[in-house]
Formats: C-alpha cells, sequence, structure tokens
C-alpha cells in the first residue's frame, strides 16, 4: 500500500537554483500586489483570474475554466455561486450535453470585470514604465523564455495565442494608438516623429468631431493585451475613409489586420456608404495586401517627402452598393 511517503520525489535540482526560483516568487508576487486584495478589490487573486476566464471565453463550461487554471471543482463552484449572488453570471443549458451549462458574464458582471482589467493594465505599465525600451523588451524576452521552459508542453517557439476580441474604445485607448504608430513606424521604417504627430492631430479630430451614427473605431484585444485598432470616419455623405489600421507585432500573422478592415467594411455597408477610401503607403505590403484581397483598388499614386523619408503615398478606393 502506497503512502505519503512513497509519493515519488520530483528530481533532483540544483540548491542554489531553487534558492532562486523562491527568492523570484518572494519579489514578485508582492511586487505585483498578488498577496493583497488583489487589484485594490475585495476578490482574490483567484476570484479575478476567473472573471477574466468568463470574459474572454466564447460560452465556457465550468470544467474548461478549472482545467485552465487548475482549480478544484468544489472551490471554482463557490466562486461561480458568488458571482451568481452578485448577479454577474448567466448560464443556460449546453444544446450538446444536459450535464453541463454554458457560462458567460452579465451586463453588470462586465461592467464588475473591466475597471479590474484597466488597473491591471496599469501596473503593469507602471512596473515597466521606469525602463528603457530596450529594458522592457529585455524584461519581457525573458518572460517568454520562462513560459516557454516550464510549460509541460514545452513548444519549440512561443505559442500563438488565440483569445482575440474586437471592442470600442475606452479612456486612454486613442492614446495607446498613437503610441504604437509612433514606435513602430519609427523602429521599423525610419520614420520620424512626424509621423507620430500627424496620428495625434488625426486622433483629436476623432475624439473632437466624433459622429457615433456615422463613425467607429474598433480595438483589438489578444488574452486581455491591446494589440491593434482601426477607424472609420466620414469623409462625406456617401464616402467612408478607413483610418489608422495598426497592428502589434507580436500580434501579426493571426488574421486580426483582415479582421479589423473586414468590421470596417461591414459598419461602412451597414451604413449606407456607396464608397470607402484609404490613404497608405506603398512600403507597407501587408496592409497593402489586405486591402487589395478585399476589392480596393489604387487609383492614385504619388511620391513624396515626409516623415525623414522618400515615400510613395498611395489612395485606394472600394465600391460599397
Amino acid at each position: 500500500m502506497a503512502t505519503m511517503n512513497d509519493s515519488p520525489r520530483p528530481p533532483d535540482a540544483d540548491a542554489d537554483a531553487v534558492k532562486a526560483v523562491r527568492q523570484f516568487n518572494r519579489f514578485y508576487t508582492a511586487r505585483i500586489g498578488a498577496l493583497d486584495p488583489y487589484l485594490g478589490s475585495d476578490m482574490s487573486l483567484t476570484d479575478v483570474r476567473v472573471l477574466y476566464e468568463l470574459a474572454h471565453r466564447q460560452a465556457p463550461v465550468a470544467s474548461e475554466i478549472g482545467k485552465a487554471l487548475g482549480l478544484d471543482a468544489g472551490y471554482l463552484s463557490r466562486i461561480l455561486r458568488r458571482f451568481d449572488a452578485a448577479g454577474w453570471l448567466a448560464r443556460k443549458p449546453h444544446p450538446d450535453d444536459a450535464r453541463h451549462q454554458l457560462l458567460a458574464l452579465t451586463d453588470a458582471g462586465h461592467a464588475a470585470f473591466a475597471p479590474l482589467q484597466q488597473k491591471s493594465r496599469d501596473e503593469a505599465a507602471a512596473l515597466l514604465a521606469p525602463l528603457t525600451p530596450a529594458e522592457c523588451r529585455q524584461v519581457v524576452d525573458a518572460m517568454h523564455a520562462v513560459q516557454g521552459l516550464l510549460d509541460p508542453a514545452r513548444p519549440k517557439a512561443p505559442a500563438r495565442a488565440t483569445t482575440a476580441i474586437l471592442r470600442d474604445p475606452a479612456p486612454g485607448d486613442i492614446g495607446w494608438v498613437v503610441q504604437q504608430h509612433g514606435e513602430i513606424y519609427a523602429r521599423e521604417y525610419g520614420w520620424n516623429s512626424e509621423f507620430e504627430a500627424l496620428v495625434a492631430d488625426i486622433s483629436a479630430q476623432f475624439l473632437r468631431k466624433f459622429q457615433p451614427e456615422w463613425e467607429r473605431c474598433w480595438i483589438a484585444e489578444l488574452n486581455g493585451e491591446r494589440v491593434g485598432a482601426v477607424f472609420v470616419v466620414r469623409k462625406s455623405a456617401t464616402t467612408a475613409q478607413l483610418r489608422m489600421l495598426i497592428l502589434s507585432p507580436q500580434a501579426r500573422g493571426l488574421g486580426l489586420g483582415a479582421k479589423l478592415t473586414d468590421e470596417s467594411i461591414a459598419f461602412a455597408r451597414r451604413k449606407g456608404y456607396r464608397k470607402m477610401v484609404l490613404w497608405t503607403n506603398s512600403c507597407l505590403t501587408a496592409a497593402r495586401g489586405i486591402y487589395a484581397a478585399r476589392g480596393f483598388k489604387l487609383t492614385k499614386s504619388e511620391p513624396y517627402e515626409g516623415f525623414g523619408q522618400q515615400l510613395v503615398g498611395e489612395t485606394w478606393e472600394l465600391k460599397l452598393q
């Protein structure tokens, strides 16, 4: 008969390495406030993680969440009952398995989760704020390395996250769009601050003159992190303009750029616009490929000097009706 003492011991590891792991755990849990009431709320870290899964999964069953978080079924059930009592959780029968229920956050549940998610973003940003861009990349690369090495699946390359959503902008999102344009175009194309200033001007005009019946912005999130955006603005009564499509490097290759563009086209059609136009540059080959695949036609091409570079500006158009 097996006893507790008969349970297999983990393989021997270097004592200094074990000490280093424990020291890092103590440092990091204290640094991110995991030992305090989490994110200034009256909920535990586990409560918030369950809320996160409910907010970012499409109609999960409880066992999916329990497996993802490694939670005991009874413990998870008690958390879900508290969410039920708070009016945060909606349940409906599973169409294929009567033993399970499909779970979703109610509007009240989303309202409870949204400020926690924003606070989490803010705290992560504050953690990285004192670092230089090079130091920030070093920290992020180290995190990817740790996750990749300790993940039981041990993928050869970092696994692609798949939980992607498009949502309306929240306070701070438009500033993020300006920042992403400035950083990405400077790093990848050598464009100077004139381009960031242009994006800032366009963004400010969008906020000041926003026409909700005719205009729209989507923010793309991947596993709760902002990774992309696109805007549709009213150029005239019959023409919509697609502007400021942006996608962070870590989100490329997942079809999000195409999804943002498709949403923009569908919105313009629903609003009765007859045509959609956009302005881009010949060097932006990935974006041009998305536009061409959706029927946009290049109608004008003109060399110019701007943003510290010699460029070719292009106008593309798509008939919607």
